[in-house]
């Protein structure tokens, strides 16, 4: 059964964004406002039903859905000016941190009867979470409960609904329902990612985090509409830790003593790395075998043996992460063998053989710098005597400095290079790949060329790749729309591709 909201008067609803401090002003009525019932709270004017306090919420919003939402049943709105209209105005001091006090009020505050984990970080994020997830799901079988919700920027299932994600993280009022939903479907943990812009946008003010961990940091994210500088960037990801009780720290990050500094305010931090003795989960040893990659890896409470199912050394960090948050969340060393000895990510360094075995296709979700420098250097490694091909693009209207970051990448690492369309959303996707094509040119390879239609850049990569071969295509996952100007347009992820055209390879 679903979630519901809990029923409020006005004057609760304002007692408790006055002790948040987020109040200008308040609206006056006395006692029979302040009664008034609240038996909904939402910011979508096409989601409003009688008795609703409407968020007036965006730097785009419009008096019109203000007077939508009062012709559907709302009967007081919070903005942060006075737009003129009968029903009573509560005047917010920052309407995005008003927004998460009052989601996750009308939910009933769900985070405090759940155990939410969070990871945030530049790249990882999803896979991350899966590999937790399954660790997780391993203990439910072992102890006969229920495998875990999970909320990533791919898919979402929170016991009560499943489906594809629009949002990494989710805005608060849909956030604190898919926490509400796992509580009444008896999950015990939810597992989700925290993206930059959620944690600066206050869409997790609300929500009490069990385990948040910090996997890595490199620049990205930097944009006029995202973060304005890299210090930007680092202090939102820093916020997770401001209603955490355990803090999970990767050690082998850059700023690893400034992550640290941060999650000091913690009840409890544990570290993790694949190089320094002293964390408190460290990666003993670990070699490549037919199935993946076979590790040892030791934590405060026991050392285990296991098998991760990936050639990407750099996942055995991800793998490193999901073990500590597992551990804080009281999982066995046989949860986490068995968890992760059959996890798969949709779209994160999956494998797809041809059938002769002359070429290989990786799809990954690659999509900045950081991320691409890391799977080619790790395709060079496991496929040292193959021609090496990309097949990539980058994000329209957000993350501009990816643009050259990942050109640089693959014009250092890469053989043969086809640069294609990836979401390219407000803009032409032909100036992005002009853009690309010059960091490519930049150093010095000229093994590049444009094809904008990226079926066709695939189809082409496999064609034309010369045996024996890795083709990877990345950016996507395997998403199944393009983001064209605001519409996301139906798309054969690039799996189902990459798998039809090495069939007969």
């Amino acid at each position: 059964m679903a979630a519901s909201q809990r029923i409020r008067s006005l004057g609760e609803y304002l007692k408790i964004l006055r002790a948040h401090d987020a109040l200008v002003a308040e609206p006056g009525g006395g006692t029979a406002l302040a009664d008034l019932p609240i038996r909904w709270v939402s910011c979508d004017s096409k989601a409003v039903r009688p008795s609703t306090l409407f968020i007036c919420k965006g730097a785009s919003f419009k008096r019109a859905y203000l007077v939508e939402a009062i012709s559907q049943g709302a009967v007081a709105y919070i903005a942060e000016r006075d737009l003129g209209v009968s029903v009573p105005f509560i005047h917010a001091r920052d309407i995005r941190r008003a927004l998460g006090i009052l989601s996750d009020a009308a939910w009933d505050h769900p985070s405090g009867s759940i155990k939410v984990c969070a990871f945030t970080g530049t790249k990882g994020k999803t896979t991350s979470v899966f590999y937790l997830r399954s660790i997780l799901a391993a203990r439910a079988r072992r102890t006969g409960g229920h495998d875990p919700a999970y909320l990533t920027g791919v898919t979402y299932d929170d016991g009560v609904e499943a489906g594809e994600s629009v949002l990494t993280t989710p805005e608060a009022p849909e956030l604190e329902r898919r926490i509400a939903n796992a509580v009444a479907a008896d999950r015990d943990v939810l597992v989700m990612e925290a993206s930059s812009q959620a944690l600066k946008l206050h869409r997790t003010l609300g929500v009490e985090f069990a385990v948040g961990a910090f996997t890595n940091f490199a620049e990205d994210h930097i944009s006029p509409i995202e973060h304005p500088t890299v210090e930007d960037y680092l202090a939102s990801k820093l916020m997770l830790f401001r209603n955490c009780r355990t803090a999970v720290v990767n050690l082998d990050m850059g700023v690893a003593m400034r992550v640290c500094e941060a999650a000091a305010s913690c009840e409890r931090v544990l570290t993790y790395s694949l190089v320094d003795e002293g964390a408190d989960i460290y990666l003993e040893r670990w070699e490549r075998t037919a199935e993946g990659l076979a590790a040892t890896v030791r934590t405060p409470c026991f050392a285990c043996d296991l098998t991760l199912p990936t050639p990407a050394y750099f996942n055995l960090a991800n793998a490193l992460g999901a073990i500590a948050c597992a551990v804080a969340l009281g999982a066995e060393a046989e949860d986490i063998v068995a968890g992760l000895a059959h996890v798969r990510v949709s779209g994160r360094m999956e494998v797809y053989p041809s059938a002769s075995g002359q070429v290989v296709g990786v799809v990954d979700y690659a999509h900045n710098g950081m991320s691409l420098t890391a799977l080619l250097s790790e395709m060079r490694e496991s496929y040292p005597d193959r021609e090496l091909t990309v097949v990539f693009g980058a994000t329209g209207g957000k993350g501009l400095d990816r643009r050259d970051t990942m050109g640089a990448a693959a014009g250092k690492l890469a053989d043969r290079i086809i640069i294609t369309e990836d979401d390219p959303g407000p803009e032409d996707p032909a100036d992005i790949c002009e853009a690309i094509a010059r960091a490519v040119e930049a150093e010095g390879n000229h093994a590049w060329e444009i094809v904008l239609d990226r079926p066709q850049a695939i189809a082409q990569a496999v064609a034309g790749a010369k045996r024996p071969a890795v083709v990877v295509v990345t950016g996507k996952g395997n998403d199944a729309f393009m983001l064209r100007r605001g519409v996301r347009e139906p798309y054969e992820p690039d799996g189902e591709q990459l798998s039809r055209l090495l069939a007969d390879a």
